[in-house]
C-alpha cells in the first residue's frame, strides 16, 4: 500500500500540487478537487467540533493525511514502505503538523487499532493491489465506529478500456471489458480495476452501506494538451467541469477513478 496519488503538498482545494506549475498544477488540482469536496462535506457531518480519529490505510507519504492533520484531526497512516513513512514524517514536519505513521498492511488493522475506534478510514488506491479486496475492506470496516465512514478510491475498469482504445490498443480494450479483474493482459501493471457495480457489491459484502459513488478525473486524463493554450482560466474551468461531471449519471462510468463514501451503521 503506497501513496500513488502523485501529490506532494496542500492547496486551497485540498490535496497537494506542490512542485507543479502552469497546466500541470491546474490538472493536478482538477484531479483532486472532487475527492476533497466529498471529504470536506463528510468531515463536517462526522465532526461535532472535536478532532476526528482518522486512519489512512495505504496513505504512503501523506498526500491525504497531512492536509487532514492541518485541519486539526488526529491522523494515523498505515503503510508497509519504510521509505514512504520516512517521507511522511518529513512532509508532516514541513507542514508543522503531527501524523502518526505505522508500518503495516490492511490485514494488520485489527491488531493496530481497537475495534470500532476510527471515525473515518481512507482506502485510496489500495484495493487494486491487495490480494483479497473483500477481506481488506472487512478489516477496514472492523476498525470503523458505528456512525463512522470509509472513503474508497479505486480505478475504474470502464475508463481503463476507454484509455487503451484512445491509445490505439483496441484488442487490449476489448479484453479489459471482459476480464473479471479489469486487466487488459499479462503485461498490465494494474493488478485489478473495478466497475461501479463491483465496488458497490464489495461495500455491501463488507457490512457497510454505499452512500454514493462519484466519478473522479472524467475529463482531466483525456483532455488534449493544446486545450490549455491561450486560456489563463483553463485550470479553473477544468475544476468546475470535473465537479459538474462527478455526479453526472452518464459520465461517472468513464471517470478514471470511482470515489465512494461508505457508512457503518
Amino acid at each position: 500500500m503506497t501513496d500513488r496519488s502523485g501529490t506532494s503538498a496542500t492547496t486551497a482545494s485540498g490535496f497537494g500540487t506542490s512542485g507543479a506549475t502552469g497546466p500541470a498544477r491546474a490538472a493536478n488540482t482538477a484531479r483532486t478537487a472532487v475527492v476533497w469536496d466529498a471529504l470536506s462535506q463528510l468531515l463536517s457531518r462526522l465532526s461535532d467540533g472535536e478532532p476526528l480519529e482518522i486512519v489512512d490505510a495505504g496513505g504512503g507519504t501523506g498526500g491525504a493525511a497531512v492536509p487532514l492533520a492541518e485541519l486539526g484531526h488526529r491522523v494515523t497512516v498505515v503503510e508497509p514502505s519504510p521509505d514512504s513513512l520516512a517521507a511522511l514524517e518529513r512532509r508532516a514536519a514541513e507542514s508543522g503538523v503531527t501524523v502518526r505513521g505505522v508500518q503495516g498492511e490492511t490485514q494488520d488493522l485489527a491488531s493496530l487499532f481497537p475495534a470500532d475506534s476510527a471515525d473515518l478510514v481512507l482506502v485510496h488506491n489500495v484495493l487494486e493491489y491487495v490480494d483479497e479486496p473483500a477481506v481488506a475492506l472487512a478489516d477496514v470496516a472492523g476498525i470503523t465506529r458505528p456512525g463512522g465512514a470509509v472513503s474508497l478510491l479505486v480505478t475504474n475498469a470502464v475508463a481503463g478500456a476507454l484509455h487503451r482504445a484512445l491509445a490505439g490498443h483496441i484488442t487490449d480494450a476489448q479484453h479489459l471489458l471482459s476480464d473479471a479483474d479489469g486487466r487488459w493482459g499479462e503485461a498490465d501493471p494494474m493488478p485489478r480495476r473495478f466497475t461501479r457495480q463491483q465496488l458497490l457489491e464489495l461495500i455491501g459484502h463488507s457490512g457497510l452501506t454505499g452512500e454514493s459513488v462519484r466519478g473522479v478525473r472524467v475529463f482531466a486524463d483525456v483532455l488534449p494538451g493544446h486545450a490549455w493554450e491561450g486560456d489563463a482560466q483553463a485550470g479553473q474551468h477544468l475544476v468546475d467541469l470535473e465537479r459538474a461531471a462527478a455526479d453526472h449519471p452518464e459520465l461517472i462510468g468513464i471517470a478514471t477513478q470511482l470515489h465512494a463514501i461508505a457508512l457503518k451503521h
